[in-house]
């Protein structure tokens, strides 16, 4: 709005400075006018020009960083999954979780199907009938840390490009159905703090920002503790093709 306020006033500036040309000013001093306009034309072309400009340089810079952002968050959440999987919860326990993934194994299961005789009758008339069953067996184990090849995770809690500031990690439950209670994490950091330094107006915009090719709200975040999920509030943009969600 303040933009287009600005070239309004520069347009009329040069149509009154136009009038004062051609009613008043004599002709041996036009060429001064002509310097003015040719100034005017210039200040409002780059006017113009950045105020396109800005916008899109915002939302790059907001790209790069967010980006930064979301694999930190990826790697918070493969290792809340694997600490699930291993321990049947999950944990808020930032340094423990870097703990377990040094030190933690992962149960190697296999499932097989067999068929076993059920008695169907009583005790004193046995009727025996073959059922099938399904059996899970550990078969072995291998290190957490093998999932975490080539991913910082001693520095996953710290959020790039602020010095000192740490994801806010949390979990809870949530009741499923009735009597069905899950366990649930979020982690998350505030895009104000990220977008600093850029464009006050257009961070304003941001943070209330709803679309779906957008992150919407005030925060990065992966996990819920109002839902069951695992997934981040991105969209699929900042994912990667080769990425593979942890289920």
């Amino acid at each position: 709005m303040g933009l287009i306020l600005q070239i309004l006033a520069a347009i009329l500036v040069a149509i009154g400075l136009a009038i004062v040309v051609v009613k008043y000013l004599p002709l041996k001093l036009r060429w001064i006018a002509s310097l003015l306009l040719l100034v005017i034309t210039i200040l409002l072309v780059s006017k113009i020009y950045n105020g396109i400009m800005e916008p899109i340089h915002f939302n790059e810079e907001k790209v790069k960083r967010y980006t930064k952002v979301v694999e930190k968050l990826k790697i918070i959440r493969k290792a809340e999954v694997r600490h699930y999987q291993v321990t049947g919860k999950y944990s808020k326990d930032k340094a423990g979780l870097i703990q377990f993934i040094d030190s933690a194994e992962l149960a190697l299961t296999e499932i097989r199907d067999t068929v076993i005789q059920v008695n169907k009758g009583s005790r004193w008339q046995p009727l025996m009938v073959a059922v099938e069953k399904r059996i899970k067996d550990t078969i072995g184990y291998e290190p957490v840390l093998k999932y975490f090849k080539d991913l910082d995770y001693k520095t996953m809690f710290q959020v790039p490009g602020i010095e000192g500031k740490e994801f806010e990690l949390e979990i809870g439950t949530v009741e499923k159905v009735q009597g069905l209670v899950v366990p649930t994490f979020e982690a998350k950091t505030d895009k104000k703090s990220i977008l600093e330094g850029l464009n006050p107006s257009l961070i304003k915009l941001e943070l209330e920002a709803n679309a779906t090719d957008q992150i919407k709200g005030e925060f990065i975040s992966v996990g819920s503790l109002n839902e069951v999920t695992s997934g981040g509030n991105w969209p699929p943009s900042y994912d990667k093709k080769s990425d593979k969600e942890d289920n």
